[in-house]
């Protein structure tokens, strides 16, 4: 599965930021909402999982310019969507690999995620929730923005029926747009319930979904 997305991914690194506003029918209030939860000190140390093209990450240092990235991907394809994006700056630090298998050092004050961990098996999300939790100092913060699962397999179809609807009326290339329904086989979503629950097993306090809209979705939770 891991080689999949990474192929996917690969594809289409140079197009992902100008297509993705058009792909995320709320695009401006999923990541407003994602980045004004990310609260920190100045300096602080942000670790940016599955981060692409920086995209989220960017967004995150333009609120604080002093902090410093570590920004992790599969695809090296996509890091360098990055490596452009911050190439004025020398706080930012870059791994090529698997989140899901990678042995940390270090910790950090927060860590961020966005359009990724749902590629992740249901108990590779579990684990990785315990992981991102180890990785935090005492007061740290986690931000995710993801997709997630309808509650009903009703609510699931409502989603899909919005979103396709959606990309097109986007003004996306019919290419683009099958490439990302292609792209979205590969997804492994998981309930809004399930995932606060997880969160909460990992020991995370004040954990809710700060944001919805259909099936995309923004988590947070604090390590006390």
């Amino acid at each position: 599965m891991h080689a999949s997305v990474k192929m996917q991914f690969d594809a289409i690194a140079n197009d992902y930021d100008r297509q993705r506003k058009q792909l995320i029918p709320c695009f401006d209030e999923f990541y407003g909402m994602a980045v004004s939860l990310v609260e920190c000190e100045p300096s602080s140390k942000v670790l940016d999982l599955g981060s692409g093209t920086g995209l989220f990450a960017g967004l995150v240092m333009q609120k604080y310019p002093d902090i410093h990235l570590t920004l992790m991907d599969l695809s090296d394809s996509m890091l360098d969507g990055a490596r452009a994006r911050f190439s004025r700056t020398d706080r930012v630090q870059y791994i090529v690999g698997d989140y899901s298998e990678y042995a940390f050092s270090g910790q950090y004050d927060a860590v961020i995620s966005s359009l990724s961990i749902h590629h992740l098996t249901h108990p590779d999300k579990q684990r990785l929730f315990h992981t991102v939790y180890r990785l935090l100092r005492s007061g740290g913060i986690f931000v995710n923005a993801d997709q997630v699962q309808g509650h009903t397999p009703a609510a699931d179809a409502y989603y899909r029926k919005q979103w396709l609807e959606a990309i097109h009326r986007s003004g996306l290339t019919q290419e683009a747009i099958d490439s990302s329904i292609e792209r979205r086989k590969l997804d492994i979503n998981a309930t809004l319930s399930d995932q606060i629950g997880w969160l909460e097993a990992a020991g995370f306090t004040d954990v809710d979904c700060m944001y919805k809209y259909l099936d995309f979705a923004v988590f947070y939770g604090k390590k006390a």
